[in-house]
């Protein structure tokens, strides 16, 4: 049976600034020029990304966002409750987990450009999961929320957004 522990450990995670722990597992050779890309990109991308993102119980993903859809694949552990805030300020959430007839999902698909934010569902557990990006994800398309700003944006949802960032 695995832990969250032997996890990290075996397949090397580090930190991640949202929360949890990652390792980049897939980066393609090939790019694709900014020339190509949408206005939001300023530099070249590869075609796509995939990492490895393991949350505690004990932990949580802040809110954040990026400018590609992100792809959620659940491999082990304790379902995940996924949190979403839409450019117009609609709140949604999904579980994503393998108890298909609870109605979790084992893959979703988070739109570009939502805040998302995340939490392990059982106590004292993990979720392991993976996460694919395309185009290929740059620190560059990452905005971690900062509390004030997106309270001013979305005082409807002050509550949730106190509760997933962490400053």
């Amino acid at each position: 049976m695995n832990t969250a522990e032997s996890i990290i450990e075996k397949l090397k995670l580090q930190p991640h600034p949202e929360g949890g722990y990652f390792k980049e597992v897939y980066r393609s050779d090939d790019v694709i020029t900014a020339d190509a890309l949408p206005e939001a990109f300023k530099t070249e991308r590869n075609y796509s990304t995939s990492i490895y993102f393991l949350l505690t119980s004990e932990n949580f993903s802040a809110f954040h966002k990026i400018n590609q859809e992100e792809i959620w694949h659940f491999y082990d552990g304790s379902p995940l409750l996924l949190y979403m805030i839409s450019p117009s300020g609609e709140l949604s959430e999904v579980t994503i987990g393998r108890n298909l007839e609870k109605g979790e999902k084992p893959q979703f698909v988070v739109p570009r450009n939502y805040w998302f934010a995340a939490k392990v569902i059982q106590h004292n557990q993990f979720s392991f999961v993976g996460c694919t990006v395309a185009p290929g994800f740059d620190f560059e398309d990452f905005t971690l929320a900062e509390r004030d700003h997106l309270t001013s944006e979305f005082p409807q949802h002050k509550e949730i957004i106190a509760e997933f960032t962490r400053n």
